[in-house]
Parts: structure tokens; C-alpha cells; sequence
């Protein structure tokens, strides 16, 4: 759909996209698929492809295209049958087709919208058509080749073969006396091409074949008034098409390789003129000066078939673009910088006419294909009022499109840079910032990684070797507890996690479901066998999902158990990793180690026998059952024991330890043993009241309560009556000076007892 001609981008919003040519007819193209597919490969569009104005096409070809002044209605003629159709803008719809009898060469709109067009066919005839169809038809002597009508006068100007120029007054309904022009030089006017009414002062212009000029008439007087020799030193020269002369067809006097203007283009300003020949230039003049101030080479030799000035105020690119097409390219040019180009169309079959839609970057193409092509330029002009959704839909795509601009480049971290040996390239154009990163060429990445590692490719073959050899040994016959289990190859650890989470819920749904079958008064047994589907069905983990099955068979996904966001997010696990104690076998290591004693050669019997007497501490506990021998000790479990006491002591902070010895009051003291022990390393001393015994079932009033307050704690009590007398000094305005000595919150002390 889109075509970049350089920083312009050009949108093919109808018909077969610009560049993509074929050498088969577009009939025989849909008469195969109509074959092969069926009728409905018809209506079947690209992925991607937007069909701007629906059935904007012909049978065969189309001839000439044009809208309407008011800008509502498309008025185009093709063939075959000859007809000529119109489309409805507002509704994006054909509106309606209408036959004749004759192929068309040229038509006009005399009114601002299309119900009153008059049609130049190729049979000599001239029609006049209205709203309600076809309303007359006229002859004239010769062959018709331009159209054009003169609004002031009422005047059909018809050019044909010849010197002539056929006048048809609508206003009369009569032919008048043509416009007879004249050779000032001895070669003959074997026609006139094109016809040129200027919008400011209404000259009329005509472009002559046979001799490479454009002759100036004024419609007031009849009689020309400027004659312009186009330099045809310069305009036969050879381009990039050579002619071959064929005898008999291409001789001299046939004419037919005779230079001729085959288009004129006259600017609202009145002063400047395109002037388009058949050898494929272009040529911009002054009216006031006989010498062309821009000249441009289309570049195929072919005929120039339309020239036209693209004006539409300051949404427009730029004034005084001038767009230029021959049957094979379309060029949009600035008249200031001609040897440039704005862009360039190659559509894919041959053109036959372009029209501009004024005020807009919107192109409508008439050509040789079925479907004609209308491209859409957002940096030629906006999009018509009746097309605004063009600007949203090109502003996503040139959205979408900047994702692909670095597609050659290989994202890179700074470490990955620093093994690479690249860093010294970091603020040159070579790296291209990017978050925490940088875009390095993919063909430098590739040349620095082989340069910076010779052995990557014999390190790529062993991985894939041991991958293979890998999958050859699991295909081994194992018994393996779950399937899931068999695939796990790293991140075990997770694996179990996961595995213990889901018997953890199937169970849960297990008791839940045998719950609800009890309170309905029905069998456990029952429910789990209507339910033994949905029991049986195994719920989705990150075990039996494909989507997650690299996370526990690529070694490039394993958890770094070392990395410090491990540590942050399982503290558990990176602490007891740090203390040096025994990590557990997980599930999945277990039965694997399982399933490789069942299918070794027995090796392991007799390594059992042949086990030496200095076995771990931890192997004789195993071995150790009290229910076998009751009543006997386990002299290493207590040897273990007293070892992971005095491991247990010197970790221990350096702090001096006492026996705990009850304290009592001194009457109490003098009847028992003070250095009297219990089991432990420190002693409390709690100190009650002075009254020797308090009552356990009555809590102790407090000091200082006040009558009929309830206490809250904290030194905060509700109610209770206001205290009598004058208050101290300190209990109105509280205490103004620091409390000399350390602060006690109790009378409870720790002490310490020297031995």
C-alpha cells in the first residue's frame, strides 16, 4: 500500500500498488483466480490494501477522469462497452454508468456539478449530455483530438487534425467560423493537440503538432496575439528511449516522429506556462519573456500526456509544484529546483490520464488496468474533506513503520558492549543510544563477536551436539513418577514449588467437593465418581504449558540463585545458602535419582557391602532404629549431639552466663540455700511488695488514684471526682528540670552471680 520515494511517502488508496508491475492483463489475472477459487476471490482484497472509492474501475480500461467544481462527484470515460461513469464522493459509491456509442477522446463539465458534460468521441462526434441522459449529438469535419470550453462566450472549442479550431456556441446551438491558424514557417500544421483557457485573463492557447510552438489567441478579437518557438535544440535531443525508424511508417514524410506540444498548463497568476512536448520535457515559461526559465526531462522520451500546476494555499507543500505524466511515471517537481524531483509514481500499468484534486495531496489516475489508481501523498497536501480518515490511517502506519527502523541493528547492554571490545565506539554514530543500551550494526556485531570469540561456532556445535545427545538419552526407558517431571531440566527448585502448589490445590478441591457432597445428604464416593473427570483433569502450571516450556529445559532461562534479587525476594534461602547448611534434594532430583538406580546395572548392591566402617555421622543415625533394640543408646547420635552443642556455644555472643537461683525476701533467704540452681545460664530476681504477701484475687489500688476514677493504663483514667486543695507547683505545670540518675521502668532486675 505505501511506496517511499525518498522522505516522501506515497499511499495507493486505490487499484494495484505504484511499482508493482505484470506483464498479464488484469482480465486473464482474474478470469485464472475466478477459475481456481471461485466467484468470491473476486471481492478479495490484499492484506492491508484500502479501497478508497468502492468500484472505482472499468471493464477493460479507463480514458479520462475528472471532479467536478463542486467537488462532490468523480466523472471518469473507459471502455469496454464505451461508457462513462460517475461516483459519488459524499457516499464513496458509484452513482451511476451510462453507454455510447463511441469510445471517448475528451470531455468537459460545464456545470459545477456532473449533470451537463459534452463528450469528443472518437467517431467525429461531439455529445451533449444532461441529468436525464444523452440530449444531442453533432458531427465534425475531422478527427477530434482536445476539448475545452470558454465560459465567458458560451464557446465549445474543438481541436482536431488540421489548422483548425471548431467553434460550438451552446448559447446558439450553432457552429461559427472556426479558428484558422497559421504556420509562420514552411513546415505544415498537421494538427493542434491541446487546447489552454488561462483563468486570469482568458487567453487562449494551442499547442501545435508538426512544428514545436504555442500560439497565443485572443477570444475578443479573434486573432493571435503571441506566438512561442519552443528551442528545438534542446527538446530533440535523445533521452533515455531510443526511437527505431521503421520504412514505410517512420520516414519523414509521414510525420509521425515530427516534434509537437502535447500539453499546455497555464498558473491562476496569468503569467506562467507549462508547456509539455512529445519528446518527454517540460518547459516553464514567463508570459512576458521568450525563454524558458525551468526545463525538465522526463526522462523515458515518451509523449508528455498531462501537465498541470498543483496550487492550494499554504496547506500545500509548497508553490509552484508542477506535476508531469507519461504513460509510464508520474513526476511531482518544484519549478525552482527541476533537476530534483518531490516524488515519483511508476504505477503499474501504462496511464492514460491524471487529475489533481485541488487543495489536496490526493491523485486520481486513469490507466490500461480494470481498476483505476488514485494515490494519496500526506506530504503533498491534506486529504479531502470527504476523505479525512485518510490522515488517521496514514499517521498509524507511519507509526508502525518507525519499528522497523532499526531492524538491522542488534541491541546491545553496556557489559556485552565492554566483552565485545566495542566501548571505545560509545558517543560515535556507530552505537545509537536506547534506553539502557545501544543499536549496533548487525554486521559489526557479528564481525566484533566472531573477533572477540575465533571458537563461537565450535562452542555452537557441541551445544548442539550435547542437546542431541541429551534427547537420545531421555528416550531411554525410565520409570518416572510424572510425565511433567521428565521434562525438567533446570530451574528444579521451581519446579517442586510449583508441583507442591498444585497437590496442595487438588486436594483442597478434593475436601471441598467431598464437603458439598456431604451436606447434600449424598456418598463421598458418589460425588467423586460423577466428578472424576474434573478431578482427573489436570489443572495448567507452568509445567505442562508449551508456552513456558523453554523455562525448564534452556539453561539460558535458569534462576541465578547467586544474583542479589534472588536473595531479596527468598531472604530464607539465600541465608541458609550462606550459612553453609545442606540444601535438601528437591522432588524432581529425587526422582530422577530414582529412576536411575532402576535402570543401572547393579552397581549399587555391591557398593552397599562394600561400604567402609568410617561412615558420616549422619549415615549411622539413618541406620539407627530405637524400636529394633529398645532400651539401648545411640552412642553417635549423643557424640553428634555434644558436637552441635559446642558448635551451638562458639557462636554464641561472649557473654558471661549465671545459674538461675530463686530470690526472695531476706526471711525467705536465711531459710533456703542461696547458691540452690535450676537449669540455665542466667538468673531473675523479681522483687514484690513490702507487705509480704498479696491478696492474688484483689489487683492493688494505685498510688495516687483518684476516688471513683476508672484506670486506662498509660497514666490515663476517666471520671472520678476533681482532687481537694491546692496542687503542687510540679502537678500544675509539671515537671521543668531532668530526673538526676538512670531511670528505672520496674523494680525487676537482672543480676549477674559470679561463681
Amino acid at each position: 500500500m505505501v511506496v517511499a520515494s525518498g522522505d516522501v511517502r506515497v499511499y495507493t488508496v486505490n487499484g494495484a500498488v505504484a511499482g508493482s508491475s505484470s506483464s498479464i492483463p488484469d482480465w486473464i489475472t482474474r478470469k485464472r483466480a475466478a477459475k481456481t477459487k471461485g466467484k468470491r476471490a473476486l471481492k478479495e482484497r490484499e492484506e492491508g490494501q484500502v479501497e478508497l472509492i468502492q468500484g472505482f474501475e472499468f471493464p477493460e480500461a479507463s480514458n479520462k477522469v475528472k471532479t467536478t467544481r463542486d467537488g462532490h462527484h468523480v466523472v471518469a470515460t473507459g471502455t469496454y462497452k464505451p461508457q462513462m461513469r460517475v461516483w459519488d464522493l459524499d457516499e464513496l459509491t458509484m452513482k451511476f454508468e451510462r453507454h455510447t456509442d463511441a469510445e471517448n477522446v475528451d470531455f468537459i463539465i460545464l456545470s459545477d456539478d456532473w449533470t451537463k458534460t459534452v463528450h469528443l468521441q472518437n467517431d467525429r462526434s461531439v455529445e451533449l449530455h444532461t441529468q436525464g441522459g444523452f440530449h444531442y449529438r453533432t458531427r465534425i469535419p475531422r478527427f477530434g483530438r482536445s476539448l475545452a470550453y470558454h465560459f465567458p462566450s458560451c464557446d465549445a472549442l474543438v481541436s482536431a487534425s488540421g489548422n483548425e479550431i471548431y467553434r460550438l456556441n451552446l448559447e446558439q446551438g450553432r457552429f461559427l467560423n472556426p479558428i484558422v491558424l497559421d504556420s509562420p514557417e514552411d513546415n505544415p500544421i498537421l494538427g493542434v493537440n491541446c487546447i489552454d483557457i488561462n483563468p486570469a485573463h482568458q487567453l487562449l492557447g494551442f499547442g501545435v503538432d508538426g512544428t514545436p510552438s504555442v500560439q497565443f489567441w485572443d477570444p475578443r478579437s479573434r486573432s493571435r496575439v503571441g506566438l512561442l518557438n519552443l528551442p528545438k535544440g534542446r527538446i530533440s535531443r535523445p533521452t533515455g528511449r531510443v526511437v527505431v525508424a521503421l520504412p514505410g511508417v517512420d520516414d519523414e514524410d509521414s510525420g509521425s516522429g515530427s516534434l509537437a506540444v502535447t500539453a499546455i498548463a497555464s498558473r491562476s497568476d496569468g503569467l506562467s506556462y507549462a508547456v509539455a512536448t512529445s519528446t518527454g520535457h517540460t518547459l516553464l515559461y514567463d508570459i512576458r519573456s521568450p525563454k524558458p526559465f525551468a526545463f525538465k526531462d522526463q526522462g523515458y522520451g515518451l509523449p508528455i500526456k498531462n501537465v498541470s500546476w498543483i496550487e492550494g494555499g499554504s496547506r500545500m507543500a509548497g508553490d509552484g509544484m508542477v506535476l508531469t505524466a507519461d504513460r509510464k511515471v508520474v513526476k511531482i517537481w518544484d519549478q525552482n529546483t527541476p533537476s530534483s524531483n518531490f516524488v515519483s509514481i511508476t504505477p503499474a500499468t501504462d496511464l492514460n490520464d491524471v487529475h489533481h484534486i485541488p487543495g489536496s495531496g490526493l491523485l486520481l489516475t486513469a490507466n490500461e488496468g480494470i481498476q483505476m489508481a488514485t494515490y494519496y501523498i500526506p506530504q503533498l497536501g491534506p486529504a479531502p474533506r470527504w476523505a479525512t480518515f485518510l490522515e488517521n490511517i496514514t499517521e498509524e502506519m507511519e507509526d508502525q513503520s518507525t519499528r522497523n527502523v532499526y531492524e538491522d541493528y542488534k541491541f546491545i547492554e553496556r557489559n556485552e558492549l565492554r566483552v565485545l571490545g566495542l566501548d571505545h565506539l560509545i558517543g560515535t554514530p556507530a552505537l545509537k543510544p536506547y534506553m539502557h543500551g545501544y543499536f549496533l550494526s548487525l554486521k559489526l556485531y557479528d564481525t566484533a563477536r566472531v573477533i572477540a570469540n575465533p571458537f563461537a561456532y565450535a562452542e555452537h556445535r557441541e551445544k548442539l551436539i550435547k542437546e542431541r545427545m541429551d534427547k537420545l538419552a531421555d528416550s531411554r526407558i525410565r520409570t518416572r513418577k510424572d510425565a511433567a517431571a521428565a521434562m525438567v531440566k533446570v530451574n528444579k527448585a521451581l519446579a517442586q514449588k510449583i508441583q507442591e502448589d498444585t497437590e496442595r490445590e487438588r486436594t483442597k478441591k478434593e475436601k471441598k467437593r467431598a464437603r458439598k457432597a456431604e451436606q447434600a445428604g449424598e456418598e463421598v464416593g458418589d460425588a467423586m465418581a460423577v466428578d472424576n473427570e474434573a478431578v482427573n483433569e489436570e489443572p495448567v502450571t507452568l509445567l505442562n504449558d508449551p508456552r513456558f516450556k523453554e523455562l525448564f529445559e534452556n539453561p539460558e532461562f535458569a534462576v541465578d540463585e547467586e544474583s542479589r534479587e534472588y536473595a531479596l525476594l527468598n531472604p530464607s534461602a539465600a541465608a541458609q545458602k550462606r550459612g553453609g547448611a545442606g540444601i535438601s534434594r528437591t522432588v524432581v532430583e529425587e526422582q530422577e535419582e530414582e529412576s536411575d538406580k532402576s535402570s543401572s546395572d547393579g552397581l549399587s548392591e555391591s557398593t552397599d557391602n562394600e561400604s567402609s566402617d568410617d561412615s558420616s555421622d549422619a549415615g549411622e543415625l539413618t541406620k539407627f532404629d530405637p524400636r529394633t533394640r529398645p532400651g539401648q543408646k545411640n552412642a553417635r547420635a549423643e557424640q553428634q549431639h555434644a558436637r552441635t552443642r559446642e558448635a551451638n556455644r562458639r557462636r554464641t555472643p561472649n557473654i558471661n552466663l549465671t545459674p538461675l537461683v530463686p530470690h526472695a525476701s531476706a526471711a525467705a533467704a536465711k531459710l533456703g540455700d542461696k547458691n540452690a540452681t535450676f537449669d540455665g545460664g542466667m538468673e531473675m530476681s523479681f522483687i514484690p511488695s513490702s507487705s509480704g504477701t498479696v491478696d492474688q484475687s484483689r489487683p492493688a489500688k494505685k498510688k495516687g488514684g483518684r476516688k471513683g476514677a476508672e484506670m486506662l493504663g498509660a497514666t490515663m483514667e476517666r471520671g472520678g471526682d476533681e482532687p481537694q486543695g491546692e496542687l503542687r507547683e510540679n502537678d500544675r505545670r509539671g515537671r521543668t528540670h531532668r530526673r538526676h540518675g538512670q531511670r528505672s521502668g520496674s523494680k525487676n532486675t537482672f543480676r549477674m552471680l559470679s561463681g
